[in-house]
């Protein structure tokens, strides 16, 4: 194979893949065959969301906490109390702390 070809097949790799290493999520993972149901930073009535801030703005992280509240509580809301960088994965490297409020 040469090496042009060889750029272009990692170039469009790449590419097709760069979508979802930027989305925002929700730090929490299952973990099967332990005590734990979930692990990570997130909690129900705390939830954390990695992001990265070139591509979501504080507006959008605050929805998607939100959307975890309401989900575990229809009568609360996102509060955000801290902010961390550098802290989550390489091209998501921020991570938002929110608590569940009463609205």
């Amino acid at each position: 194979m040469s090496r042009l070809k060889l750029l272009l097949f990692l170039f469009t790799v790449v590419f097709i893949s760069s979508c979802s290493q930027f989305r925002a999520f929700e730090d929490r993972r299952r973990e099967p065959g332990t005590q734990y149901l979930y692990s990570g930073s997130s909690k129900p009535n705390a939830p954390v969301i990695c992001y990265n801030p070139l591509f979501y703005n504080d507006e959008e992280v605050l929805k998607m906490a939100d959307d975890i509240c309401k989900k575990n509580d229809i009568n609360t809301t996102a509060v955000f109390v801290n902010k961390d960088n550098f802290s989550c994965r390489l091209f998501i490297p921020t991570k938002a702390y929110y608590k569940c409020g009463a609205k």
